[in-house]
């Protein structure tokens, strides 16, 4: 739908479906991205912000750099998952394949 909050994230995410076993689905009611069935990448509805899981130390790493935030629903803050607020493509795609790349062990 375009103008939605969800517009950018589908938008970034056409080459990542493109991968082989990548597939769109939910996770907690947010539109996602699965690769073999496991859950790699989502966006938040209400805000756009892309949420992409990466190894603890990544997450740590973007968190401290002031790239990302942490993802914490309910309170709950998921170690492996980040959040991040920018709109920027190219950062966006990279983020995205990563965590591809991360989830289905390559």
């Amino acid at each position: 739908m375009p103008g939605a909050p969800t517009g950018f994230f589908t938008e970034i995410s056409a080459s990542a479906l493109a991968q082989p076993g990548v597939a769109t689905g939910t996770m907690m009611g947010f539109p996602c991205l699965r690769v073999s069935g496991a859950f790699f990448a989502s966006c938040d509805p209400r805000s756009g912000d892309l949420i992409v899981k990466l190894p603890r130390e990544r997450v740590e790493q973007l968190i401290a750099s002031g790239a990302g935030g942490p993802f914490a629903p309910a309170g709950r803050t998921f170690r492996e998952w980040v959040v991040i607020g920018d709109r920027d493509a190219d950062r966006w795609a990279e983020l995205i394949d990563e965590a591809r790349v991360f989830v289905s062990g390559q």
